[in-house]
């Protein structure tokens, strides 16, 4: 009976050994055991899934197609089908960004247009009727700008020598339009429409002649005087 037990205990001591050199070998090659766990294939496959599981997530309630279209699938399927989606969804922003910025430039050149261009009429007040034309334009806006229907008449001599009232004159040098502008750009100041909008064109004169002579009566005379004003 000893001889047995002890032959088996010889064996079980053996196996023992064997285990404990098992241990102290791969505490050898790494003293952490969560490294290990760490290194090991079956947990980089299950953070793999966990990475793939998220990223789908987060997509999954803005394209609900992509809900149906990988109901059960595996990270793969669920991979690509995030990836499809953001596909579409750069597409997508891209033209929205081009949409964008067409609508910005157009209000912009629509706000700048209505800054830089007048009316091309105004109402003529009762005191105006006699005249006709842009010599009605005329007196409305001298009026309007708070000088009297002397002023006026002094206005109305003054660009009837210069122009005729043509918004489109243009003389031999360059002076252009109702005021006879030189050049005739400067009128672009109160306009963009300065070759074309009567109403522009005697905005600009009556500003040029209120900062130059004050009023119309004192241009008139200056040109009188000098042939030009």
């Amino acid at each position: 009976m000893i001889p047995l037990l002890t032959r088996y205990g010889s064996k079980l001591a053996a196996v023992l050994v064997l285990a404990l050199g098992a241990v102290i070998a791969v505490n050898a090659v790494t003293d952490d055991p969560a490294e290990q766990d760490a290194q090991h294939p079956s947990q980089a496959a299950a953070e793999q899934q966990a990475e793939a599981e998220a990223a789908y997530e987060e997509v999954r309630f803005q394209h609900v197609n992509y809900i149906a279209e990988t109901a059960g699938a595996d990270v793969t399927v669920k991979a690509e089908a995030v990836a499809d989606y953001a596909i579409a969804k750069a597409s997508g922003l891209d033209d929205a960004e081009e949409q964008a910025k067409k609508a910005a430039e157009e209000a912009a050149a629509a706000e700048q247009a209505a800054q830089n261009a007048n009316p091309t009429s105004v109402d003529i007040p009762d005191s105006c009727d006699e005249f006709s034309g842009n010599r009605a334009t005329g007196c409305a806006i001298t009026l309007e700008k708070g000088f009297d229907l002397e002023q006026f008449a002094c206005l109305e001599k003054l660009w009837t020598k210069e122009s005729g009232w043509n918004h489109l004159a243009k003389n031999s040098i360059g002076a252009y339009g109702i005021p006879q502008a030189y050049p005739g750009s400067k009128m672009g100041s109160e306009g963009s429409d300065w070759e074309t909008n009567p109403v522009t064109q005697i905005n600009w004169g009556l500003g040029y002649i209120s900062g130059r002579y004050s009023n119309p009566c004192e241009a008139w005379n200056h040109s009188v005087n000098n042939n030009w004003y």
